[in-house]
């Protein structure tokens, strides 16, 4: 009755009409209208009861909405007591936060999702006073070492005790380190383990990321093999299907009774072309020979300055030609382990990358700079070129990949497979505009 009104507002009208009621009842009973007297204080009683339960369910209400939101129960509907004016903040304030938790559950749902289609074993925990529970563990965690869902560390130790062990060991602190775990009564199986320890609205978060090192490879490998599959694939595809072509041409001649001097002409022309495609067919599997049996390095000593002056002295005509600057910035020597014809290779192939670069450059500059670290020598070979694209430095050390139309591809990646070889490595870095190749080798 009268809901639309503010409560006050309602309690006051009340009381004034109980007041007004309880003057009048007693008026009546004093001029001796017994009955009369008795009605109006019948009318006034039942008017204190319906006010008493008004009160009750109006405060009900409130109490039942501070309750739900205080225990994130947001599965009840208020709608119909929405008419209770003194409540439309509050009702609000919990539509508000009705929709601010489902929006959570929402990406809870995805995160979880995404979590549980991560090809990486995570298990994430909540720190309760001195134990650790399970936050949450990925579906792959749970089966690639065969542990179901448990919700305490306690459990957890029971299947995994050597994790466990290591974690524990360190105090729940940051570690990078690798393990060999033993899954399923198979073979023991060695993983990379990175955790982190995180505290987020005074709650402290344990995160242990396990991802198989044999797993990793083999992406890696397959990854490879697909790379070299499609460069092989369109090589012998320029290659074969001119050749297809001309050949079936060839056979159309030859089938004729008569050959006249046109039919000649395009018979020579077919053969020529032919035998183009296949030399640049002979050359590609030799450069892909040279790839697959590279020799293993015959190493010996040899100073540093003579090394690189000897790969000076084979390209020096070219640098020449081309009025290329080149800059030696060494100012010390060392006697380094290696195959001098080999690493010269190297050298002649980095130098040759360069000579490319810069062609089309006004400032023709080669600067070749070392450095040693840690029992490790350093080669830097830097040019003023053009540098690399960013959407091709992924793949300059891929076999067969070339920008260049005269170029077969291997040079990059030869160079890459006998620095490994003499263990160290290749990288390509861009340093102030400068395109700049790292030639790492490690002292023996």
């Amino acid at each position: 009755m009268h809901k639309s009104l503010k409560i006050h507002h309602f309690l006051f009208l009340r009381l004034i009409f109980i007041l007004f009621g309880t003057g009048i009842s007693i008026f009546l009973f004093q001029k001796g209208l017994v009955f009369s007297a008795i009605f109006g204080f019948l009318i006034i009683f039942l008017f204190l009861l319906e006010l008493y339960f008004y009160l009750k369910n109006a405060f009900s209400v409130y109490d039942r909405t501070i309750t739900s939101i205080l225990q994130n129960d947001f599965t009840s509907s208020f709608a119909k007591y929405k008419s209770y004016q003194n409540y439309s903040a509050l009702f609000k304030l919990y539509e508000t936060l009705k929709k601010k938790e489902n929006e959570q559950v929402s990406k809870d749902i995805v995160y979880r999702s995404i979590l549980n289609n991560i090809e990486t074993g995570i298990i994430i925990l909540q720190k309760e006073e001195t134990d650790w529970n399970i936050f949450l563990m990925n579906d792959y965690f749970s089966k690639h070492f065969d542990v179901p869902k448990v919700s305490r560390w306690k459990y957890l130790k029971n299947y995994l005790p050597k994790l466990c062990e290591i974690i524990e060991g360190q105090g729940f602190q940051e570690i990078k380190q690798s393990l060999e775990i033993r899954v399923n009564h198979q073979d023991t199986q060695t993983f990379v383990m990175q955790t982190s320890r995180s505290q987020i609205f005074n709650h402290d978060y344990f995160i242990v990321l396990l991802d198989s090192i044999q797993n990793v490879i083999e992406k890696k490998e397959k990854e490879a093999w697909i790379n070299l599959m499609k460069v092989i694939s369109h090589e012998l595809l320029n290659s074969i299907t001119p050749i297809r072509s001309l050949s079936q041409n060839l056979q159309d001649l030859v089938q004729q009774e008569t050959i006249s001097a046109e039919d000649l002409d395009d018979m020579k022309s077919s053969v020529a072309t032919m035998l183009r495609r296949s030399d640049h067919l002979q050359q590609f599997v030799e450069s892909y020979r040279k790839l697959a049996m590279l020799p293993s390095p015959k190493k010996e000593k040899i100073e540093l300055s003579k090394w690189i002056e000897n790969s000076f002295q084979i390209m020096a005509p070219l640098f020449k030609k081309e009025e290329i600057e080149v800059v030696n910035t060494i100012a010390f020597d060392r006697r380094l382990y290696l195959d001098p014809q080999q690493m010269e290779q190297v050298l002649i192939n980095l130098l040759t990358n360069c000579i490319y670069t810069l062609k089309e450059t006004l400032n023709k500059q080669i600067i070749i700079s070392a450095e040693v670290k840690e029992k490790r020598t350093f080669i830097m070979i830097s040019d003023t070129g053009k540098g690399i694209e960013k959407e091709i430095e992924s793949k300059i050390f891929l076999p067969f990949f070339t920008t260049r139309k005269e170029g077969a591809g291997i040079g990059l990646t030869l160079s890459k497979n006998i620095v490994e070889a003499h263990g160290g490595y290749l990288a390509y870095r861009n340093d102030d505009g400068k395109t700049t190749f790292v030639i790492c080798l490690v002292d023996r």
